[in-house]
Protein backbone atom coordinates (compact mmCIF):
# COMPACT_ATOMS: atom_id res chain seq x y z
CA UNK A 1 0.00 0.00 0.00
CA UNK A 2 1.49 3.26 -0.78
CA UNK A 3 2.29 5.62 1.96
CA UNK A 4 0.03 8.44 0.52
CA UNK A 5 -2.86 6.19 1.45
CA UNK A 6 -4.32 6.01 5.43
CA UNK A 7 -7.56 4.22 4.51
CA UNK A 8 -7.91 1.46 1.84
CA UNK A 9 -11.35 -0.98 1.85
CA UNK A 10 -10.98 -3.67 -0.35
CA UNK A 11 -14.00 -5.51 -1.21
CA UNK A 12 -15.61 -5.32 1.97
CA UNK A 13 -19.08 -6.77 2.95
CA UNK A 14 -21.04 -7.38 6.07
CA UNK A 15 -23.97 -9.72 6.85
CA UNK A 16 -25.82 -10.07 10.14
CA UNK A 17 -27.78 -13.00 10.65
CA UNK A 18 -31.58 -11.84 11.41
CA UNK A 19 -34.33 -14.04 12.39
CA UNK A 20 -35.77 -13.69 8.79
CA UNK A 21 -32.10 -14.50 7.25
CA UNK A 22 -28.72 -13.20 6.53
CA UNK A 23 -29.03 -9.51 5.69
CA UNK A 24 -26.43 -8.46 3.75
CA UNK A 25 -25.79 -4.32 4.56
CA UNK A 26 -22.54 -3.93 2.93
CA UNK A 27 -21.80 -5.35 -0.09
CA UNK A 28 -18.22 -6.09 -2.01
CA UNK A 29 -16.75 -1.97 -0.81
CA UNK A 30 -14.12 -1.03 -2.14
CA UNK A 31 -12.05 2.24 -2.88
CA UNK A 32 -9.11 3.86 -0.51
CA UNK A 33 -7.96 7.31 0.88
CA UNK A 34 -4.86 9.46 0.64
CA UNK A 35 -3.75 10.50 4.04
CA UNK A 36 -4.79 14.84 3.99
CA UNK A 37 -8.00 14.00 2.19
CA UNK A 38 -11.24 14.85 2.42
CA UNK A 39 -14.14 12.48 1.52
CA UNK A 40 -17.87 12.24 2.63
CA UNK A 41 -20.12 8.77 2.19
CA UNK A 42 -23.65 9.90 1.54
CA UNK A 43 -26.37 8.16 0.17
CA UNK A 44 -30.28 6.99 1.73
CA UNK A 45 -31.34 6.03 5.31
CA UNK A 46 -30.31 2.15 5.81
CA UNK A 47 -27.94 2.42 2.57
CA UNK A 48 -24.88 1.00 5.12
CA UNK A 49 -23.07 4.70 5.53
CA UNK A 50 -23.04 4.34 9.61
CA UNK A 51 -21.67 0.34 9.38
CA UNK A 52 -19.29 1.36 6.29
CA UNK A 53 -17.52 4.35 8.94
CA UNK A 54 -17.86 1.75 12.08
CA UNK A 55 -15.60 -1.02 9.90
CA UNK A 56 -13.18 1.80 8.69
CA UNK A 57 -12.66 2.35 12.52
CA UNK A 58 -12.15 -0.99 13.47
CA UNK A 59 -15.35 -0.81 15.52
CA UNK A 60 -16.28 -3.51 14.04
CA UNK A 61 -15.25 -6.50 11.63
CA UNK A 62 -16.87 -6.89 8.23
CA UNK A 63 -18.14 -10.56 7.16
CA UNK A 64 -15.38 -10.38 4.09
CA UNK A 65 -13.08 -7.94 2.91
CA UNK A 66 -10.14 -6.42 4.43
CA UNK A 67 -9.98 -2.51 5.63
CA UNK A 68 -6.00 -1.40 5.97
CA UNK A 69 -5.99 1.67 8.56
CA UNK A 70 -2.41 3.23 8.52
CA UNK A 71 -0.83 1.02 7.06
CA UNK A 72 -2.15 -1.87 9.35
CA UNK A 73 -5.01 -4.46 8.33
CA UNK A 74 -7.51 -4.23 11.25
CA UNK A 75 -9.50 -7.29 10.37
CA UNK A 76 -6.36 -9.67 11.40
CA UNK A 77 -6.08 -7.62 14.87
CA UNK A 78 -7.29 -8.73 17.89
CA UNK A 79 -10.20 -6.21 19.62
CA UNK A 80 -6.95 -4.47 22.25
CA UNK A 81 -5.09 -4.59 19.28
CA UNK A 82 -8.06 -2.43 16.70
CA UNK A 83 -8.67 -0.29 20.22
CA UNK A 84 -4.82 0.70 20.17
CA UNK A 85 -5.07 1.51 16.63
CA UNK A 86 -8.06 3.80 16.88
CA UNK A 87 -6.21 5.47 19.87
CA UNK A 88 -2.83 5.94 18.16
CA UNK A 89 -4.60 7.35 15.04
CA UNK A 90 -8.63 7.81 14.97
CA UNK A 91 -10.87 10.36 16.15
CA UNK A 92 -14.16 10.60 16.16
CA UNK A 93 -17.18 12.81 16.37
CA UNK A 94 -20.95 11.20 16.90
CA UNK A 95 -24.51 12.61 15.71
CA UNK A 96 -25.10 12.02 19.51
CA UNK A 97 -22.26 13.42 21.27
CA UNK A 98 -21.22 10.56 23.52
CA UNK A 99 -19.58 12.44 26.50
CA UNK A 100 -19.42 11.18 29.66
CA UNK A 101 -22.18 13.18 32.09
CA UNK A 102 -20.39 12.89 34.98
CA UNK A 103 -17.15 14.51 34.04
CA UNK A 104 -16.68 18.34 33.10
CA UNK A 105 -15.87 19.06 29.66
CA UNK A 106 -12.10 19.42 29.92
CA UNK A 107 -12.21 16.00 31.86
CA UNK A 108 -14.19 14.70 28.68
CA UNK A 109 -11.60 15.97 26.22
CA UNK A 110 -8.96 14.50 28.22
CA UNK A 111 -10.45 11.22 28.15
CA UNK A 112 -8.91 9.75 24.73
CA UNK A 113 -4.80 10.58 26.27
CA UNK A 114 -5.90 9.22 29.65
CA UNK A 115 -6.63 5.92 28.02
CA UNK A 116 -3.08 6.37 27.17
CA UNK A 117 -1.82 6.32 30.25
CA UNK A 118 1.00 8.54 31.69
CA UNK A 119 0.55 12.08 32.22
CA UNK A 120 -1.97 14.01 31.31
CA UNK A 121 -1.32 17.80 30.50
CA UNK A 122 -4.91 19.49 31.06
CA UNK A 123 -3.62 22.68 29.07
CA UNK A 124 -3.75 20.81 25.90
CA UNK A 125 -7.74 19.96 26.23
CA UNK A 126 -7.72 23.98 27.49
CA UNK A 127 -6.12 25.11 24.90
CA UNK A 128 -8.87 22.86 22.50
CA UNK A 129 -12.01 24.12 24.30
CA UNK A 130 -10.46 27.61 23.64
CA UNK A 131 -9.87 26.47 19.97
CA UNK A 132 -13.36 25.55 19.29
CA UNK A 133 -15.10 28.48 21.78
CA UNK A 134 -15.18 27.35 24.96
CA UNK A 135 -12.65 28.35 27.07
CA UNK A 136 -15.10 29.72 29.56
CA UNK A 137 -16.67 25.98 29.88
CA UNK A 138 -13.96 24.01 30.73
CA UNK A 139 -15.53 22.97 34.43
CA UNK A 140 -19.49 22.58 33.09
CA UNK A 141 -20.85 19.07 32.56
CA UNK A 142 -22.97 18.12 29.41
CA UNK A 143 -26.16 18.98 31.49
CA UNK A 144 -25.35 22.83 31.51
CA UNK A 145 -24.16 22.89 27.66
CA UNK A 146 -26.14 23.30 24.56
CA UNK A 147 -26.26 20.73 21.90
CA UNK A 148 -24.18 22.54 19.98
CA UNK A 149 -21.62 23.32 22.95
CA UNK A 150 -21.42 19.59 23.79
CA UNK A 151 -20.82 18.61 19.72
CA UNK A 152 -17.91 21.45 20.16
CA UNK A 153 -16.45 19.29 23.11
CA UNK A 154 -16.94 16.28 21.36
CA UNK A 155 -15.08 17.97 18.51
CA UNK A 156 -11.96 19.04 20.66
CA UNK A 157 -11.91 15.09 22.42
CA UNK A 158 -11.57 13.90 18.87
CA UNK A 159 -8.53 16.44 18.33
CA UNK A 160 -7.08 15.67 21.56
CA UNK A 161 -4.84 12.70 20.70
CA UNK A 162 -3.83 14.34 16.83
CA UNK A 163 -5.17 12.26 14.82
CA UNK A 164 -4.25 11.01 11.59
CA UNK A 165 -7.71 10.79 10.56
CA UNK A 166 -10.95 11.68 12.16
CA UNK A 167 -14.13 10.38 11.03
CA UNK A 168 -17.56 12.00 11.86
CA UNK A 169 -21.26 10.48 11.38
CA UNK A 170 -23.80 12.57 10.90
CA UNK A 171 -21.78 15.64 12.94
CA UNK A 172 -24.63 18.12 12.82
CA UNK A 173 -27.31 15.81 12.51
CA UNK A 174 -28.86 17.34 16.06
CA UNK A 175 -28.01 20.66 15.47
CA UNK A 176 -29.97 23.59 14.28
CA UNK A 177 -28.95 25.30 11.14
CA UNK A 178 -26.52 27.99 13.12
CA UNK A 179 -24.65 25.93 15.29
CA UNK A 180 -24.56 23.51 12.05
CA UNK A 181 -22.57 25.85 10.05
CA UNK A 182 -20.53 27.13 12.55
CA UNK A 183 -19.50 23.30 13.71
CA UNK A 184 -18.67 22.31 10.13
CA UNK A 185 -16.08 26.07 9.98
CA UNK A 186 -14.71 24.06 13.22
CA UNK A 187 -14.29 21.03 11.67
CA UNK A 188 -12.82 21.80 8.49
CA UNK A 189 -10.53 25.07 10.30
CA UNK A 190 -9.30 21.97 12.51
CA UNK A 191 -8.79 19.77 9.70
CA UNK A 192 -7.04 22.09 7.43
CA UNK A 193 -4.69 23.54 10.70
CA UNK A 194 -3.64 19.62 11.45
CA UNK A 195 -3.60 17.78 8.53
CA UNK A 196 -5.80 15.32 9.39
CA UNK A 197 -8.08 13.40 6.97
CA UNK A 198 -11.70 13.52 7.28
CA UNK A 199 -14.09 10.69 6.30
CA UNK A 200 -17.64 12.32 6.80
CA UNK A 201 -21.01 10.06 6.84
CA UNK A 202 -24.25 13.22 6.26
CA UNK A 203 -27.43 13.14 4.47
CA UNK A 204 -26.64 17.32 3.51
CA UNK A 205 -25.10 16.96 0.15
CA UNK A 206 -23.83 20.51 0.55
CA UNK A 207 -21.60 19.66 3.25
CA UNK A 208 -20.83 17.03 1.02
CA UNK A 209 -19.53 18.85 -1.57
CA UNK A 210 -17.09 20.91 0.69
CA UNK A 211 -14.77 17.51 0.57
CA UNK A 212 -12.56 16.65 -1.86
CA UNK A 213 -14.50 13.27 -2.83
CA UNK A 214 -18.19 11.82 -2.33
CA UNK A 215 -18.83 7.98 -2.54
CA UNK A 216 -22.38 7.10 -2.51
CA UNK A 217 -24.17 4.17 -1.36
CA UNK A 218 -27.50 2.78 -2.07
CA UNK A 219 -28.39 -0.71 -0.82
CA UNK A 220 -24.65 -1.85 0.49
CA UNK A 221 -22.95 -0.62 -2.62
CA UNK A 222 -21.07 1.76 -4.22
CA UNK A 223 -23.16 3.03 -6.94
CA UNK A 224 -21.03 6.53 -7.55
CA UNK A 225 -18.14 8.75 -7.13
CA UNK A 226 -17.04 12.40 -7.80
CA UNK A 227 -14.44 14.14 -6.94
CA UNK A 228 -14.22 17.87 -6.55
Amino acid sequence: MSVQTILKVERLTKTYATAAGALTVLHDVSFAIEAGGTCAIVGPSGSGKTTLLGLCAGLDQPSQGTVTLDGREIGALSEDQRALVRNECVGFVFQNFQLIPTLTAQENVLVPLELRGGNVPPAAAAELLQRVGLGDRLDHYPSQLSGGEQQRVALARAFINRPRILFCDEPTGNLDGDTAQAMVELIFGLNRERGTTLVLVTHDLELARRTQRIIRLRNGAVVAEEKA
